[in-house]
């Protein structure tokens, strides 16, 4: 790939920026530095909004069929250039094929959910809700929103979580897209033009916290759509909401899974892997710690490391990687860092992940290969806190009751997970488990994106969830409409009742 400086998408067009600060972006798999996302001024970010602004009035206006004509044919490019934008989410975030086109295929699931929105914008309404009194709710657009992303998906994230739902509802958006992940996004949006879609109504811009804070501030953004860490997502929530701005920021997580004795081993093992290291454990649903019952753990433990270290780590584009570098060389320290914290902290390093075994070509790029931690307690670090990498962490519990006690006992709740053949144990975890995402039996337990992505805890903070009916909420507002036809006697009435119609 060759070396550029990437301009911003504004009002329909691609526009160079004046700025005077540029980020790096590299290719994860070699290191090699590929192209220069620009740090948009702030005249740039207000730009981006007044032709978000600008483009709303006409785009409202426009009826939701021929919104959802135009996401079809989103749809369709996306399939059309799904190489194309496989290859730019392997390039630039590192995951490898197969997931890079997971990522892509999400994009279109969740654009498929947003040309739903002729039906499920649908309000409600009632004839004789009081004598005589018919009330319609509708769902209306908002105006301008803003969607702030993170570097682990390119393309699911901005446009399968955000943009899609919110133009459907008649909405205009400014993204913000990751700094060191752009190229996707930026393209996506192009497609979005080329579908039909009018200048203005998506923008994407890439720039540094201080634009941020612009946008956050700015009287004209309605509601703020958020995917990060918990410190950022938190802070961004307590200041969007206190400019009265409706906001759901979906945050990082802990995931754990109970194992407990009856669960098939290898079987169970085939799932904690393919979860806890797909997209090199970066992705807010990854599993990172398994709560298995003592009975079984030295068993579990075997398994999990000769399983583990079966998988291949190797460059991203190669489709016969199945591990791929983490996504930039700060994150790839950080995760290190993680590992060796671990170690000293006194858990069982029971397969390490540091330095694995490459082909030259790949030497420099951002690796590290499936790690093991036995014997991990809840006050340890890498027990307690997202590592968001390849790492996994193996707690012993003497039973179903402790495990599940200390499940809860973590801040984050997306996802949680039961490993069992025990109808009891399986609905009692339901039922009890704090996670807002559950499995039982199932690894990542992400629903359809018809369903919300429903996080808990210190895992979210706002109240309507992305994606699903959720989405929907999110990105409208309902206003009731009261009506009553006079009849002749009513005509000549001269009083009215304090309570009329209300009751």
């Amino acid at each position: 790939m060759s070396v550029e400086k990437l301009k911003y998408f504004c009002n329909g067009q691609y526009l160079e920026s004046k700025t005077d600060v540029w980020y790096d972006l590299h290719n994860p798999s070699t290191g090699e530095v590929t192209g220069y996302a620009p740090c948009c001024t702030n005249e740039e970010v207000l730009d981006a909004i007044e032709a978000a602004k600008a483009a709303y009035p006409s785009w409202s206006a426009t009826p939701v069929i021929k919104r959802t004509q135009i996401l079809y044919n989103v749809r369709n490019l996306l399939i059309e250039h799904m190489e194309e934008l496989t290859t730019l989410v392997a390039e630039e975030n590192g995951k490898v094929w197969a997931e890079a086109e997971g990522d892509v295929l999400k994009a279109k699931e969740g654009t498929e959910l947003a040309i739903q929105s002729t039906s499920l914008m649908m309000g409600e309404s009632l004839m004789d809700a009081s004598k005589g009194y018919d009330t319609v709710l509708y769902r209306e657009s908002m105006g301008v929103f803003a969607g702030i992303v993170p570097v682990n998906f390119p393309a699911m994230i901005p446009f399968g979580w955000m943009v899609p739902v919110c133009v459907a509802c008649g909405n205009t958006i400014v993204l913000k897209a990751a700094s060191l992940t752009p190229r996707t996004a930026l393209r996506i949006a192009e497609l979005y033009k080329e579908a039909g879609l009018p200048d203005g109504v998506v923008n994407v811009v890439t720039c540094s916290r201080n634009e941020i804070n612009t946008i956050l501030d700015h009287p004209d953004i309605k509601g703020i759509t958020f995917v990060g860490s918990t410190p950022v997502g938190k802070l961004i929530y307590e200041r969007a909401a206190k400019a009265g701005k409706r906001v759901q920021a979906l945050c990082q997580a802990k995931n754990h899974a109970l194992i407990l004795e009856d669960a098939p081993i290898e079987r169970t093992v085939a799932g904690v892997i393919n979860s806890a290291y797909g997209c090199a454990g970066q992705r807010c649903m990854a599993l990172s710690c398994c709560v298995v019952q003592e009975s079984i753990a030295d068993e579990f433990v075997a398994e999990l490391k000769k399983q583990a270290m079966k998988v291949t780590v190797g460059k991203s584009v190669d489709k016969s990687s199945k591990l791929g570098p983490l996504t930039y060389k700060k994150h790839y320290d950080e995760v290190v860092a993680d590992i060796e914290k671990g170690i000293r902290e006194g858990a069982t390093l029971v397969l390490d992940g540091r330095n694995p075994e490459l082909p030259d070509e790949i030497k420099n790029g951002y690796f590290v290969g499936p790690t093991i931690f036995d014997n991990v307690t809840a006050d340890m670090t890498i027990g307690r806190d997202e590592v968001f990498g390849p790492v996994l962490c193996v707690k012993r519990v003497k039973d179903f009751h402790e495990g599940l006690a200390v499940m809860n006992a973590n801040p984050y709740a997306n996802g949680s997970v039961i490993f069992t053949q025990n109808g009891h144990y399986a609905r009692e975890f339901t039922r009890h488990t704090h996670g807002g995402m559950v499995g039982v039996n199932v690894g990542i337990p992400v629903p359809i994106g018809f369903f919300p992505f429903s996080g808990h805890k210190d895992s979210f903070f706002g109240d309507l969830h992305c994606l699903g009916k959720d989405a929907y909420r999110f990105f409208t507002e309902s206003k009731c409409v009261t009506t009553r036809w006079f009849d002749e006697e009513e005509m000549k009435k001269t009083e009215v009742s304090t309570w009329d119609g209300t009751i």
